[in-house]
């Protein structure tokens, strides 16, 4: 999920059509995410045309490859429609159980695609996007690439697979980006692994053009691999995450949000002081609960199964529209606007151990 607003949807089954395009050109299912507008955010009518789409070019042995890109100038896809699964609950609704039920099973569907799957991750691709994109095998980015799991914003945690791949980030930068919610660009995403190749924007046309003329040769993800090698390069220099990393692994392995808030206050590692005083003050403003749930919830996810970890998410899902901050953070920031959660508990101070560890319960002893 994001923290982004989205315009608003439409249950029409010709619009949802559109807001999907799908075509097979030269072997390679190309799939469109069409709502620019709303920063190609999802919704449940849109994740059911893609899984629908998916589940029909694996049968089909003229299709090759899939291409995922996002329409626009702006976004690949700034996560879920957000709006309207808060709508949902306020009306009593369950399209907002739906929806995470299904996200998470086309997320998975991805992982375990039987044809090459190819991202193309131009602009913001933020929460739901990311889940859309980290199962892929070919994750392109740009210099206008903006990637994030930024729900702690809004009272949330990162979801869409984030308990699997966020902690699989080496050292502590996985656990950072999820707490703090930080967007990175192109040269971080490639140095977390979140990301495999770099291309510039105005060369994906390029791109296209020789998907289009591909020859099949071997496997069609070693002809995808060795068509990139002429175009894109798989490192960028000076990650800016690279300097800081010695400090992140610090701080982000101490027990609890509160001890690393503590901590970066008080302690200097190496000279990111000012990262450090910056990274305190942004967790200051975020959900408390959201971010001790999100720290707790990447470090079992650091040891549990791909499956496990949707498994996990879906448990906190069930209860976190009734006893998380989401729902107070989407009023704050997309409805009323006033930028003024009133979290709960409203400080990190204020944070109960026991608290967080209640929204695990039961997990353990089901296993999924």
């Amino acid at each position: 999920m994001t923290a982004q607003v989205s315009s608003k949807g439409t249950s029409s089954k010709d619009a949802t059509q559109n807001e999907v395009l799908a075509e097979v050109r030269n072997h390679i299912g190309h799939l469109t995410l069409n709502r620019p507008a709303g920063l190609n955010a999802i919704t449940l009518d849109m994740v059911r045309h893609l899984q629908r789409q998916l589940d029909a070019w694996a049968l089909d042995p003229h299709v090759h490859a899939v291409v995922l890109r996002g329409a626009g100038e702006k976004a690949f896809c700034a996560g879920g429609d957000i709006r309207s699964l808060y709508d949902s609950f306020k009306n009593s609704d369950t399209l907002h159980e739906d929806f995470f039920v299904e996200e998470y099973a086309l997320d998975l569907a991805i992982h375990h695609y039987c044809k090459p799957v190819l991202a193309l991750m131009d602009g913001f691709v933020l929460g739901g996007g990311m889940g859309l994109v980290q199962g892929a095998d070919l994750r392109v980015v740009t210099e206008k690439s903006r990637l994030a799991m930024p729900e702690v914003a809004i009272g949330y945690f990162p979801d869409v697979g984030g308990s699997h791949f966020l902690p699989r980030v080496p050292g502590e930068l996985g656990i950072y980006l999820g707490v703090s919610g930080m967007q990175i660009r192109a040269a971080d995403a490639l140095y977390c692994g979140l990301a495999d190749w770099y291309l510039e924007s105005d060369r994906l046309g390029t791109l296209d053009e020789q998907l289009d003329q591909l020859e099949w040769h071997e496997t069609p993800l070693k002809d995808l691999q060795g068509l990139l090698a002429k175009l894109a390069v798989q490192q960028l220099p000076a990650p800016p995450l690279a300097a800081l990393r010695p400090a992140i692994d610090h701080f982000f392995a101490l027990p609890d949000v509160p001890s690393i808030v503590e901590q970066l206050r008080e302690v200097t590692v190496a000279d990111s002081h000012e990262w450090a005083t910056t990274t305190a003050d942004l967790l200051e403003s975020r959900s408390p609960l959201a971010m001790g749930v999100t720290l707790e919830m990447l470090r079992r996810g650091r040891h549990l199964s791909l499956e496990d970890c949707f498994a996990l998410e879906l448990h906190l899902d069930r209860q976190w529209f009734e006893r998380g901050d989401l729902i107070e953070g989407v009023r704050a920031l997309l409805i009323d606007k006033d930028k003024k959660p009133r979290w709960n508990p409203p400080t990190l101070q204020a944070l109960d151990a026991e608290h967080v560890a209640s929204f695990f319960t039961g997990f353990d002893q089901s296993g999924s």
